[in-house]
């Protein structure tokens, strides 16, 4: 099983429509991707390691797959449509990283 982290940066001036993001885009991501997509988490993040730091990243969205091939394959045909959704919900770039469940 591998995860596929989404991590959008915050910043004093990062818009982030966390509405929008969990009632339309998440679930825009669930179909088109099907049920290569075996579970979804979306994190709101609340604060940085210091009292009244932010929070270093504004959302992590976590995509479970069973593997990477998976992930490519279902996930790649709707990459241009799901990034042209990104101004609707941010200001900001997501940073992709995948990862192995050890």
């Amino acid at each position: 099983m591998i995860k596929v982290s989404v991590l959008y940066p915050n910043s004093k001036t990062v818009e982030f429509d966390l509405a929008y993001y969990i009632n339309t885009h998440i679930p825009m991501v669930k179909k088109l991707v099907g049920s290569a997509l075996k579970k979804v988490e979306v994190e709101k993040g609340l604060a940085g390691r210091e009292p009244g730091e932010l929070a270093p990243y504004v959302a992590i969205a976590n995509l479970y797959f069973e593997s990477v091939e998976e992930f490519q394959k279902s996930f790649g045909p709707h990459g241009a449509t799901l990034a042209a959704d990104l101004p609707n919900y941010t200001n900001v770039q997501g940073v992709l990283q995948i990862s192995d469940i050890v």
